[in-house]
């Protein structure tokens, strides 16, 4: 049985793309959908008494029963969707180049920068609305003090595969200028 190749059209990095490009979709149809209930909710916060008929119950609490708060998570939700839709446009149009044989083109040094720092900055904001669900939502005074070593850790490997790409696309040109 022959081995699927990694670069190139019908690769395995194509199949991946397809994948990508419907993630891509669905998230743009999930950042419009929190958007357009972001909208619902302010509409619906200047007449308090139907947002109380909306509410999100946890057990014995019920966390989103007034207007400012169940604005914040539907924004939380958003800018958390938007950042997972920059990250996974950044790896479409990486793999977008392993598909077309070119893994060291020279942009996805900066594309897999940007994915670290939004990894970065997606688990800094789960952090903030940790503290910010803490200090605003009855009933939870206590912030969750649990360091997300696995999340640091893929920063970390992305920023040196940063690194990785950048030497190869030197490499690259290099072997380009020898004649």
């Amino acid at each position: 049985m022959p081995l699927m190749r990694a670069l190139g059209p019908g690769s395995v990095s194509s199949f991946l793309k397809i994948i990508l490009d419907v993630v891509f979709y669905a998230l743009w149809v999930g950042l419009g959908a929190s958007g357009l209930m972001l909208f619902a909710a302010l509409l619906l916060s200047f007449n308090p008494d139907l947002i109380g008929d909306i509410a999100l119950s946890v057990g014995e609490s019920k966390l989103l029963s007034s207007g400012p708060v169940l604005m914040g998570a539907i924004l939380a939700v958003g800018l958390y969707l938007a950042g997972v839709l920059v990250i996974v446009a950044r790896l479409r149009q990486i793999f977008a180049t392993l598909t077309a044989g070119d893994p060291f083109h020279p942009d996805n040094v900066a594309r897999l920068r940007v994915i670290g720092l939004m990894l970065a900055a997606l688990e800094l904001g789960r952090y903030g609305f940790q503290i910010a669900s803490a200090w605003l939502l009855p009933g939870r005074n206590q912030v969750d003090s649990n360091l997300n070593l696995t999340a640091w850790f893929s920063v970390l490997v992305v920023f040196v595969l940063a690194e990785v790409f950048r030497e190869g696309a030197r490499l690259r040109r290099e072997a380009e200028l020898t004649i």
